[in-house]
């Protein structure tokens, strides 16, 4: 398969912390965590419904929402989003989107843009599960019900979050795009992952 990179060089700094040279608040950051796990946990029924035994998936959409909370360090909410993401190679269709979604809000604790990805992914998950002829459709009410979850009034990563969702619901290629940028991780040929350096 070779090497696939799935993460854009430019980072928007509203999605970056001040740690790092971002404008993110730890605050935020916090929130658009808990947002993640909503969205992931909307559509994880699709991988419990394929592999009701494993719990990596619901795992980490837990301890992303325990990393919101300051109960567990960001590398506990990291280790549980791997083990999601590896859950999802087992799998295929929409449990297979559903537990991206899953790792990728596990990732939020590491990465905040990975809240764009557990969205996408789980708008990619919706469509997969509908109908032939309704996946357009299925992935824009996902998308909206997402937008409506969002918090509101928490600053300028929550807007910015707002105005991708609401991209998100146009055609797939726009929620495909978004889940391919907001990953975190080089997939190598045997599957093993990487973290990519932050910029």
């Amino acid at each position: 398969m070779g090497r696939q990179v799935v993460m854009s060089e430019v980072r928007d700094p509203r999605l970056v912390t001040v740690r790092r040279g971002g404008t993110l608040q730890d605050t935020d950051h916090h929130l658009l965590g808990v947002w993640a796990a909503d969205c992931a946990q909307h559509v994880l029924h699709y991988f419990g419904q394929a592999r009701p035994g494993d719990d990596g998936p619901r795992r980490a959409i837990d301890l992303a929402r325990a990393w919101a909370r300051g109960e567990i360090t960001m590398t506990q909410a990291r280790t549980a989003a791997v083990a999601a993401n590896a859950a999802a190679r087992e799998v295929s269709g929409a449990a297979r989107e559903a537990a991206h979604a899953a790792g990728q809000a596990g990732g939020v604790a590491h990465v905040a843009a990975h809240e764009l990805g557990a969205a996408a992914y789980a708008i990619r998950a919706a469509r997969a599960a509908a109908r032939e002829g309704e996946r357009e459709e299925a992935g824009r009410l996902e998308c909206q019900w997402q937008h409506d979850q969002l918090p509101s009034g928490s600053g300028n990563s929550c807007s910015t979050t707002r105005g991708c969702a609401t991209r998100c619901a146009g055609p797939s290629s726009t929620a495909d795009r978004l889940a391919r940028k907001s990953s975190l991780h080089e997939v190598d040929q045997v599957g093993s992952t990487r973290s990519r350096p932050q910029r």
